[in-house]
């Protein structure tokens, strides 16, 4: 681009499809891992602070992170109505920790995670992120798989929020995207629960993926809505999946969610109220047609093999 100054010391290249790829550029790297299940970086981007990178995939950034978080956590929370017991699937930063307590009426919040690296180094390095979550009381943080935790659990959780890594075929989240998974989280929810699940970037020739994995959730749970929200920092719209055994609105009432909102929680959400819940929810009709229109359900034998992975390049 004639007359851009370019500033970044480093580049992250990450590819999206064989003919796409998305650049941040870095000024510092705070920490690097490689460590049983993975790579990881966390580093100082230019334009959006501090940032978590596995396998080469942006994860989350400070500057924006509240966006898919508060999307994550909070629309099955509100259709839930009174959740007491929430389980988190994945989550390092402890930003899906922050939100969830958030809620007052939430007794017990177990996270679990399979990479303990990479929690520490979260822990350690963005506090800003997870704003002390992990000292609360309520929480407790168990470093296993999470496949392994639900296996063997005998609770019954209220909400459920899968927030792993991209199911890369040689990282630790693969399998937590398929139906078996799913029919096991169905087992382990309490009546009227939820379930949510990140599921992906809504790249237009990479659609795919979502409706896959929208139709694999449906084969399980009679009643499955996607949802999405915009993130800056991916520079395309993410993804999510919401479930429950239970019928839910496509369409709840904004002056009923902001009730819920300003009763329940406290401190102040920056991105989700009644109105962006129901816009959250209004996925564009292409999308749509696709999930009703895919008959492919990801199992064991066939799991998802998302596209792409990132590379970190000097800037020199």
């Amino acid at each position: 681009m004639a007359g851009a100054d370019i500033r970044a010391d480093m580049w992250l290249t990450e590819v999206i499809t064989p003919w796409d790829m998305y650049m941040h550029g870095a000024t510092k790297v705070l920490a690097y891992r490689k460590t049983q299940f993975q790579e990881m970086y966390i580093i100082e981007s230019g334009s959006f602070g501090k940032a978590l990178m596995l396998d080469g995939k942006w994860q989350s950034a400070q500057k924006d992170e509240f966006l898919y978080h508060e999307g994550l956590v909070h629309p099955p929370m509100i259709l839930q109505g009174d959740p007491k017991k929430v389980l988190i699937l994945g989550g390092a930063e402890g930003a899906t920790i922050r939100e969830v307590l958030r809620w007052k009426n939430v007794e017990r919040v177990v996270m679990v995670d399979i990479d303990g690296e990479v929690v520490e180094a979260c822990k350690e390095l963005l506090p800003e992120m997870h704003q002390g979550a992990f000292d609360d009381p309520r929480v407790e943080l168990i470093i296993d798989d999470a496949q392994k935790f639900i296996e063997t659990t005998t609770e019954k959780w209220d909400v459920v929020l899968s927030d792993l890594s991209d199911p890369i075929e040689s990282g630790p989240a693969f399998a937590l995207f398929t139906q078996e998974h799913y029919q096991q989280v169905s087992q382990i929810l309490a009546e009227g629960g939820f379930f949510m699940l990140h599921s992906g970037p809504l790249f237009l020739t990479e659609l795919y993926m979502h409706a896959r994995l929208a139709n694999t959730v449906k084969s399980v749970f009679p009643h499955v809505e996607s949802a999405w929200c915009y993130a800056t920092s991916y520079g395309l719209p993410l993804s999510y999946i919401m479930a429950s055994k239970q019928a839910f609105s496509a369409m709840p009432d904004p002056v009923e969610s902001d009730r819920i909102i300003a009763e329940k929680t406290t401190g102040s959400l920056r991105m989700l109220d009644g109105r962006s819940l129901v816009g959250m929810l209004q996925v564009p009709l292409h999308i749509r047609k696709l999930v009703e229109e895919e008959t492919e359900v990801y199992t064991l034998k066939s799991p998802p093999t998302p596209f792409g992975r990132g590379s970190m390049q000097s800037g020199d």
